[in-house]
């Protein structure tokens, strides 16, 4: 059973309304359903959309420092590649004719 609320539950829309790639908008994370159908949702419904915008940020925040921090090493790398302490791929050595006497 839904427990009644006092206050309605406000639009996450921040009047950014364009779509990314997957179809989330960029400025609020709801899919083009959770856009169009806020009005009709229960007040649980609206608390799971907010609830799915958060992680959906948390994980643009997380995959954009990733990304920022691999361009900050290969630019350290090209600017100083004798302190490259990346591991060198092993070469393929051929131990076929190795015995011990």
């Amino acid at each position: 059973m839904e427990q009644l609320a006092f206050f309605d539950i406000p639009s996450p829309c921040i009047g950014v309304c364009q779509t990314d790639a997957r179809g989330y908008c960029n400025g609020c994370l709801r899919s083009r359903d959770e856009r169009f159908n806020w009005l009709t949702f229960s007040d649980a419904q609206k608390y799971d959309v907010i609830r799915l915008c958060t992680q959906r940020k948390r994980r643009r925040q997380l995959a954009m420092m990733k990304a920022r921090q691999a361009q900050i090493e290969q630019e350290r790398a090209a600017l100083n590649p004798q302190l490259n302490f990346e591991p060198e791929p092993e070469a393929d050595l051929d131990f076929g004719g190795f015995e011990l006497d």
